[in-house]
C-alpha cells in the first residue's frame, strides 16, 4: 500500500464518519469522500471496486449526492454509463449542504408551526396557551436560522461574514505547505 492509498483511506473512513452531520449515511459519505480523491469524474464500478461496496449502495449513495448537489454526474462519451464527478468548491459545497438541510429539515418545520399556532389561538385552556407559546418560541428561533440560511444562500451572509477572505486564507496557507 502506498501513502497516498493510505491517507486517501484515512481521509475516506474520515469522510464517512462525518456524514452523520450532515445528515447523510456513513456509506454515502464515504463515496463523497473517494470521490472527493479523484482526480477525474469515475463511474459506479470503479466506485465499487475502489470501495468495496455493492452496486445498490454505491447507486443509492450517489443519487443522494446528485440530490445534494455534491455530485455531477457525467455522461461518458460513446457510452451508456455516467461517471461522477465531486463537487471541491467549497463554498459549493457548504451552500448545497445548508440548501438541502434547510429543504428537508426546516422548511416541513416552519409550514407545520404555520399551521399549528394559529389552530391554538382560538383555544382558552391553560394547557392550549402553553403549548401555543412554547411553538410560538420554537418558530421565532427556527426563523431566525431559517432567514440566516435564506441570506447565506442568496450570497449576502458570505461577503458579510468575510468567507471569500477566509477561503483565500486558507488556500494560502495550503500553498504555503
Amino acid at each position: 500500500m502506498t501513502r497516498i492509498d493510505e491517507i486517501r483511506g484515512e481521509f475516506i473512513e474520515l469522510w464517512g464518519r462525518m456524514s452523520s452531520l450532515w445528515g447523510i449515511t456513513p456509506a454515502t459519505g464515504r463515496v463523497y469522500g473517494w470521490l472527493i480523491t479523484q482526480p477525474d469524474p469515475v463511474d459506479a464500478e470503479t466506485v465499487m471496486e475502489g470501495l468495496s461496496m455493492s452496486r445498490g449502495a454505491v447507486s443509492m449513495a450517489c443519487r443522494e449526492l446528485v440530490d445534494w448537489g455534491l455530485v455531477h454526474p457525467e455522461r461518458v462519451a460513446g457510452s451508456r454509463r455516467v461517471a461522477y464527478r465531486a463537487e471541491t468548491d467549497l463554498e459549493k459545497v457548504v451552500r448545497a449542504v445548508v440548501a438541502t438541510r434547510k429543504r428537508r429539515e426546516w422548511d416541513p418545520v416552519m409550514e407545520r408551526l404555520d399551521e399549528w399556532i394559529p389552530g391554538l389561538k382560538g383555544e382558552r385552556s391553560r394547557e392550549a396557551k402553553v403549548l401555543r407559546e412554547r411553538l410560538e418560541d420554537i418558530s421565532a428561533l427556527v426563523g431566525v436560522a431559517d432567514e440566516a440560511a435564506r441570506q447565506f444562500l442568496a450570497g449576502g451572509i458570505v461577503q458579510k461574514l468575510g468567507m471569500q477572505m477566509l477561503m483565500s486564507k486558507a488556500a494560502k496557507a495550503r500553498r504555503k505547505r
